[in-house]
């Protein structure tokens, strides 16, 4: 049986939620506030985890932060409030995989748990690191491939996550070909189809975010619509 870890305050909310997966064949473990819904998730093997934005304490966008941060790869389904775009868009920043708008139909809940949750049966976890020693560059930026770190003249060091770094060592190994996100997904996370290539836009978007000069304006994760994701040295 899959197990969904949920996130939620709100106890209307999250008994919908609950009863709902339930009937669909999942096994919930809710947790009323972000800290201990952090520690479940860091500590126990999930198939999807499902984060209210809005926790007391610790939220869910900290919540995707920090898993992702601690290398993992489960697939994250954010529910937000309407009208929180930005919000929405910065959850997908921080490593969601989905998102989802209160209110919210049950059949659609249930059909993107379910969607993510193919993706995670299909890739349980990401490939390892390749081979210690090997460095990177990316622009001003050099990557240690062994301990994911980054580091630039007069900026600080940054850890990428064993995801970040996967897709990275992907990318640099192709210059200036295209990748389709399906190729990307079967490379970089081993697996043959994804339900949602969401996931891929998240990956780059962060490593835009970490690594580009103007992640508005990327000179080397290029975007080709429609098609997938270049690589320029």
């Amino acid at each position: 049986m899959s197990k969904v870890c949920l996130v939620e305050d709100e106890r209307l909310v999250a008994d919908m939620v609950r009863l709902n997966l339930e009937h669909a064949g999942f096994s919930v473990t809710h947790h009323g506030d972000g800290e201990a819904g952090l520690a479940a998730a860091l500590s126990e093997r999930f198939d999807v985890l499902v984060l209210d934005l809005m926790l007391p304490g610790i939220d869910g966008m900290e919540i995707a932060r920090r898993v992702r941060a601690a290398g993992q790869s489960t697939p994250i389904l954010m529910l937000t409030a309407r009208g929180e775009v930005q919000s929405r868009v910065a959850g997908l920043e921080a490593g969601a995989d989905d998102s989802l708008t209160k209110p919210f139909a049950r059949a659609e809940l249930v059909a993107r748990v379910k969607a993510l949750e193919r993706r995670s049966a299909a890739a349980p976890v990401p490939p390892p690191a390749p081979a210690h020693g090997k460095e990177l560059r990316v622009g001003a930026w050099t990557v240690q491939v062994d301990t994911r770190e980054a580091s630039r003249p007069g900026y600080g060091r940054v850890v990428l996550t064993e995801t970040e770094v996967a897709l990275l060592v992907l990318l640099v190994a192709h210059p200036g070909e295209v990748l389709s996100r399906a190729d990307i997904l079967e490379s970089a996370w081993g697996m043959d189809r994804s339900p949602t290539e969401r996931t891929v836009d998240n990956y780059v978007m962060r490593l835009r975010k970490l690594l580009e000069e103007d992640p508005n304006e990327p000179k080397h994760f290029l975007t080709l619509r429609g098609t997938g994701y270049r690589f320029e040295p």
